[in-house]
């Protein structure tokens, strides 16, 4: 089975991160755009194995790694919450 590691570290990172843009709507159109836009801005780590999945994860862990995930995060966030595709784009935004 083929899997990209990177998708968990942008799920963990839109978690994380989401509570800190209290304009993010955080509907679910919002949130897969958020996980969507990351996932499309970072190169994927893809792995067919254990020991793949093994070493892929080690790699991912460096702090440079999570960094560069949770800065494209912040962006979306922000973009996202500036202009929301969901229900809430009528909606006057704060700030």
């Amino acid at each position: 089975m083929i899997h990209n590691l990177v998708e968990e570290h942008v799920r963990a990172a839109y978690e994380s991160l989401r509570p800190r843009f209290p304009e993010f709507c955080g509907c679910d159109v919002c949130r897969e755009d958020a996980l969507v836009y990351t996932l499309n801005r970072v190169p994927p780590r893809y792995v067919a194995s254990i020991r793949g999945s093994v070493l892929t994860e080690v790699s991912l862990e460096k702090d440079q790694s999570r960094a560069a995930i949770d800065v494209v995060m912040m962006d979306g966030l922000r973009k996202i919450g500036q202009a929301p595709r969901c229900a809430a784009r009528g909606k006057a935004r704060p700030g």
